[in-house]
């Protein structure tokens, strides 16, 4: 059974990411944290076996030429739509097009993911009666989202960046006969208090650079312009 593993990321430009996070950070330094998230979850996902990782960015100028200098040999493409429900549906249908029977999706907000949780969700598709899994966050979204196939209904009519988008996407499989599973519960890193989280500050959690990056940037005091 071939499996697919995208990865939805965006170039650490100051003012772009991580904004929730400015302040206590300046732009400069959520980029730099952004960057330290981004590398770490591209090496914890190139490390994985037994699957392949698709990277898709958002575009922009020079980013193209970002994500291929970063991303190395792995494939990476741009995404496509308008929104982020018509660019998630978007990556799923290229990637089932190339002939992967099963894919997920996740993020760069939780470099410290367990890699244990992404290879539970492809087991999880493995029963004959489960058609998506997802995997919810604290703040009422979802870090992952596998399937079998593409169902563009969990990507429609949903208030994306609220609370209420793994509630809402629960209820659109439900109404369409999805069968879905859940994962654990797990944390993105969105705002300050987030990365108050001892995860983290751990040292076997495989995000060294956002560890590091913590230690050295208290997120309760703010960062001096031009900090590392």
């Amino acid at each position: 059974m071939s499996k697919a593993l995208i990865v939805f990321a965006k170039r650490p430009s100051p003012g772009r990411v991580k904004t929730r996070l400015t302040p206590p950070f300046s732009p400069e330094d959520a980029a730099k944290l952004y960057r330290c998230m981004l590398l770490d979850v591209l090496a914890k996902t190139g490390q994985m076996t037994g699957v392949d990782r698709l990277l898709f960015y958002e575009q922009g100028d020079g980013v193209p030429e970002f994500f291929a200098e970063t991303v190395g040999e792995g494939e990476s493409y741009p995404q496509e739509g308008d929104g982020l429900g018509a660019r998630l549906a978007a990556a799923f249908d290229r990637t089932f097009g190339q002939g992967y029977d099963s894919a997920a999706v996740i993020g760069t907000d939780s470099p410290h993911l367990p890699p244990d949780y992404i290879e539970q969700a492809f087991d999880l598709l493995n029963d004959p009666r489960v058609d998506a899994v997802f995997g919810p966050t604290e703040d009422g979204g979802y870090y992952l989202l596998a399937m079998k196939r593409l169902h563009r209904e969990l990507f429609e009519g949903i208030a994306w960046s609220t609370p209420e988008v793994l509630e809402q996407s629960l209820a659109r499989a439900e109404s369409a006969g999805i069968a879905t599973a859940l994962l654990p519960v797990w944390h993105d890193v969105d705002t300050a208090a987030d990365l108050l989280r001892p995860e983290l500050v751990d040292p076997g959690n495989g995000a060294p650079l956002t560890r590091e990056f913590i230690l050295r940037h208290p997120p309760h005091s703010p960062v001096a312009p031009g900090g590392r």
